[in-house]
């Protein structure tokens, strides 16, 4: 089993700039473009975790809370929150800021997660989480209901086994 690792060392933060040819016909940053680089990111923060290339498994909710314009600067932070054995789920949050008017908005948040996988692509063992921060703490605790959301959702585990899930949701 490799040796776990703190959720730190995985942090990853990662800047852009919204170009012309990255925006829609509103001068906005497409959303597509923003899940490209994101997807980038949180990739980075899986591999730093694992050591070992990463494939995007599922991208949770993402919500656009406000639009990101031509010129921003797009700041993007990334931090695996828990992993389970080949898996690992990565938690990022993104920033547009408007520099020449030293305004700085959240403009989205969310959950990807990652599998680990060798030379083959086969799945491969990832060192376990250490959370320190009562941040990563509830994170790292909540994980695991995401998880099992996730999977229900898939149609790969059965609602009743999702224990946790069940028990959050006080559903009997």
């Amino acid at each position: 089993m490799p040796q776990p690792k703190y959720a730190r060392e995985s942090a990853t933060v990662m800047t852009e700039m919204v170009l012309p040819n990255d925006t829609n016909t509103l001068n906005n940053l497409m959303g597509g473009r923003l899940l490209h680089f994101m997807d980038i990111a949180a990739a980075i923060a899986a591999q730093k975790h694992s050591n070992r290339i990463v494939v995007t498994a599922s991208v949770d909710n993402v919500s656009f809370a406000e639009p990101i314009r031509l010129g921003n600067i797009v700041t993007m932070k990334a931090q695996v929150t828990r992993a389970f054995s080949s898996s690992m789920e990565v938690f990022i949050e993104v920033w547009a800021e408007d520099i020449p008017a030293g305004i700085r908005v959240s403009t989205n948040s969310a959950f990807y997660t990652f599998v680990a996988v060798d030379q083959s692509g086969r799945p491969i063992e990832v060192p376990a989480v250490v959370p320190e921060s009562d941040e990563e703490k509830d994170r790292y605790a909540s994980a695991l209901r995401r998880r099992q959301l996730r999977l229900v959702l898939a149609g790969r585990m059965n609602p009743q086994d999702a224990k946790e899930l069940r028990e959050y949701l006080k559903v009997e």
